[in-house]
């Protein structure tokens, strides 16, 4: 998610985050203020993305329509705020459609902002984020559960610390079209609603009852829905306990369709998808065995602001993430660090003339010199092509989708040929930036093959749209021949990609 964060460094400046659900679009407007985030604005609209996936995965023409009217309303809302200063994300009905990348694109350009597909982990990472920020800190540590419109997240977490993190595929308007079908509620389709969700369960229960949790937190609009139906009911004084949602399950019963529901506490635009919503929430409780569930007024939206802000501090959860998956796949880190160190002093010469000045992109080579050798620990053969996967597919706290391929993409193309195929899966508008800062990384690893630790000399890069003009000092190329043979071996490869490398 580029962000320059020179523009948002201000102590009162206004950071929005929007959340592309697959139930509901949610944006928040805060202030930073003495590093505190203040609500401003917070706007929500039922589009019910999900609804429109048919049974080929694919956003209907109609869903779609609904999405980006939503989306038009709330680009007027940030339409004076920094590029910076905007994050956006999708969660899981639009890491299903198999056409999302046709509604992206379109959406962007409403938005005039990147948006950024969530990995369901991302997605719990952010709510427990959310969550904390916004509870008292009370001691021991605490169950989140999360029930969206498309899948259902879990957290058990202490303070800020993430214990256990799962994202599972239950969501109420999924369930709402797999068992109320039409909206029809019977004491049949609720139960196969629940054995449903107690199906998905069974892959954490075993864990997550093992890892234990002192307090059970409801964050989003379905577990706000429940709660206020209990007490409005009168089947609790304030949480959701399992007597109180025992009753609920029961009264919803009473109803032959959604239409007919008539519940205190449950409004007009959550009558749809409140059955499947219960139905996957007493799952959880017997599943788990929760007797008391609290509400958290935070949740996904406020965890985008609260990691903004963190990465303004130098907070950024994607170093733990890389300097861990460094550790894992046995990085060598002293070569890493070195040709870390070189990518970086080739961006400061290049940064203007091929504008490179996003603060990202330097993130986004720092993160490639770290992690290019991982693919070493499966073979050296391909290694650059392991490497790339293990980036691609493995959970890294902190990256989107988006930036997991931005990073894949530099470190497949770190070495041979560049594969095209690879850049065009990026946006457009990133194409040539990552081309760009791939050639500084394959600079940069060229230059430190010997895996020396003797220091390479000063050199000079300067670069115009499509050339490259590499400079040493007198005579260093002529004892290091191997280095300048590499070179100029690499000047053929970048001539087929259209860039022209001379050496000096």
């Amino acid at each position: 998610m580029p962000q320059d964060n020179a523009l948002i460094a201000s102590q009162d400046t206004l950071l929005a985050a929007i959340d592309l659900g697959s139930n509901s679009f949610h944006i928040v407007i805060a202030k930073l203020d003495q590093g505190e985030l203040l609500p401003i604005d917070v706007l929500s609209e039922k589009v019910q993305l999900a609804a429109g996936l048919d049974n080929n995965n694919r956003l209907s023409e109609e869903a779609q329509q609904r999405g980006l009217a939503c989306l038009q309303r709330f680009a007027e809302r940030i339409k004076c705020l920094p590029a910076g200063a905007v994050s956006a994300v999708a969660t899981n009905a639009l890491r299903e459609a198999t056409n999302s990348r046709e509604f992206i694109v379109k959406a962007e350009t409403i938005l005039g902002r990147s948006i950024e597909v969530i990995a369901g982990i991302e997605e719990a990472r952010l709510i427990h984020l959310g969550v904390e920020h916004t509870l008292a800190a009370d001691s021991g540590s605490r169950l989140i559960i999360d029930i969206g419109g498309g899948s259902t997240e879990l957290i058990i977490g202490e303070r800020f610390e993430p214990l256990q993190l799962e994202s599972l595929e239950m969501g109420c308007v999924s369930f709402s079209k797999r068992y109320f079908k039409d909206g029809v509620i019977n004491e049949k389709n609720f139960q196969l609603a629940v054995f449903g969700a107690l199906r998905e369960l069974l892959s954490i229960k075993r864990r997550y009852r093992s890892q234990g949790w002192q307090h059970c937190v409801g964050s989003s609009g379905t577990a706000k829905a429940i709660r206020q139906a209990c007490i409005e009911s009168g089947y609790s004084d304030n949480a959701i306990t399992a007597k109180a949602l025992k009753l609920l399950r029961q009264r919803i019963l009473e109803f032959s369709h959604v239409d007919e529901i008539s519940i205190p506490g449950i409004k007009e635009q959550r009558k749809a998808v409140i059955a499947a919503g219960i139905a996957i929430l007493s799952a959880a409780f017997e599943s788990l065995g929760i007797k008391e569930m609290h509400i958290s007024q935070g949740a996904l939206r406020e965890g985008l602001l609260y990691d903004m802000t963190g990465r303004l501090h130098h907070e950024d959860v994607r170093e733990r993430s890389i300097n861990a998956f460094m550790q894992r796949y046995h990085v060598d880190q002293e070569q890493a660090l070195r040709i870390e160190q070189t990518a970086l002093i080739a961006l400061t010469q290049v940064r203007s003339d091929w504008q490179l000045q996003n603060n990202e992109y330097q993130n986004m080579l720092s993160w490639a010199a770290r992690s290019y050798e991982a693919g070493l620990t499966i073979a050296h053969s391909q290694y650059h092509k392991h490497s790339a996967y293990l980036i691609l597919n493995s959970d890294l706290p902190g990256f989107s989708r988006q930036e997991q391929l931005q990073l894949a993409t530099l470190i497949r193309n770190h070495r041979r040929k560049f594969n095209e195929a690879d850049f065009e899966l990026l946006s457009k508008r990133e194409i040539e930036v990552f081309r760009r800062l791939c050639v500084l990384l394959r600079i940069s690893i060229l230059l430190h093959r010997s895996r020396s630790k003797e220091p390479i000399p000063a050199f000079t890069l300067t670069a115009t749209a499509s050339t490259i003009s590499l400079t040493f000092p007198d005579n260093w190329l002529s004892y290091h021949p191997l280095t300048k043979a590499d070179l100029e071996h690499e000047a053929g490869y970048l001539s087929n990609s259209g860039y022209c490398l001379s050496i000096n």
